[in-house]
């Protein structure tokens, strides 16, 4: 088939979906966090010419109900809501929060994330049984080698469980003490059973990111913010890039960062559009998967039935 114009703005991404012959959208990067951190979060975007010497408008800041409302306009029918420590202590409160949002709002899956903690396995244990779908783990923000032997029954677990995790381990948007793809790849190296998502396709390490997918038959990659236009001042992708991701079909899984992203959700869509548009052999099949099919199996969601209609409630605030 032709492929049908990008779309335009977020209003249009109902029709793109529907001329791909998709129902809508599998989003496995998305942030929901208790309103208090938040606050935090944003806060930071806002001092970002401080930390990234360039402005980080948050273009989706909202109530948690006009956000999931949003999704549902723009026919994200399943999405992974991560949440992550910077402290011990927090990754089990997180862990619980994000369940208890997944239980509020339908098109959301059971997420968890971790930190070097002894209790870690304790609380991942129990929300991998509970049907935790998802795990996130940032490197960058937590500030913790993720080789911390602490971790290493952890990584275990999810190797076991199948369950697989997003985690942010590249240099971007700013290095710190433990990030870099080859401190990571020890880890899989060490747990090659591991089902791991390599957020933001490792930016700004694309070459680096394409060479673990060759190394490591479990990775993917996602495309939270790689190739828009704010991204790629800071972290240009390489001439050849969608001819490489040709080399790994479904090992390509559609990420955003909404809410807390400096443009508009459908400006995603449209770079993933282009280089769908790039490579004859992307193409119409190669936006399938990257939009539904690959983020729908990594999840383990059947979207259409895991979106059941109805009004989400607001998830209690935690004290």
């Amino acid at each position: 088939m032709d492929l049908p114009p990008p779309p335009v703005d977020d209003a249009d991404v109902p029709r793109w979906t529907a001329e791909l012959d998709l129902p809508g959208l599998v989003d496995v990067h998305v942030h929901f966090l208790p309103q208090r951190m938040l606050d935090k979060v944003w806060a930071y975007f806002d001092a970002a010419e401080t930390h990234y010497g360039t402005p980080w408008p948050v273009q989706y800041r909202l109530s948690e109900q006009e956000r999931y409302a949003i999704l549902e306009r723009l026919g994200v029918l399943a999405f992974a809501p991560l949440t992550y420590p910077h402290k011990p202590g927090m990754g089990e409160w997180l862990t619980g929060w994000a369940g208890g949002f997944a239980d509020a709002h339908p098109r959301a899956v059971r997420t968890a994330t971790l930190y070097p903690e002894p209790s870690v396995v304790d609380y991942l244990g129990r929300a991998v049984s509970d049907g935790a779908r998802m795990v996130k783990v940032h490197v960058q923000v937590g500030g913790f080698d993720p080789r911390d032997p602490l971790l290493r029954d952890a990584w275990g677990l999810l190797a076991d469980a199948g369950v697989p995790a997003v985690v942010h381990c590249g240099d971007g948007p700013i290095p710190g003490e433990h990030t870099g793809l080859g401190i990571f790849a020890e880890v899989l190296a060490a747990h090659p059973g591991l089902r791991i998502v390599l957020a933001h396709a490792g930016m700004p390490d694309f070459r680096g990111a394409l060479e673990l997918l060759d190394r490591f038959p479990n990775l993917v990659l996602d495309t939270t913010m790689v190739g828009t236009a704010f991204s790629r001042r800071i972290a240009p992708l390489p001439p050849d890039w969608p001819a490489r991701l040709a080399e790994h079909p479904g090992r390509i899984v559609l990420g955003t960062d909404f809410p807390n992203i400096p443009y508009p959700y459908a400006e995603q869509l449209a770079a993933i559009a282009g280089w769908a548009a790039a490579e004859p052999r992307l193409g119409a099949a190669f936006l399938r998967s990257v939009l539904y099919d690959a983020p729908a199996a990594l999840l383990g969601v059947d979207p259409v039935r895991h979106a059941t209609p109805g009004p989400a409630a607001e998830t209690p605030r935690s004290s």
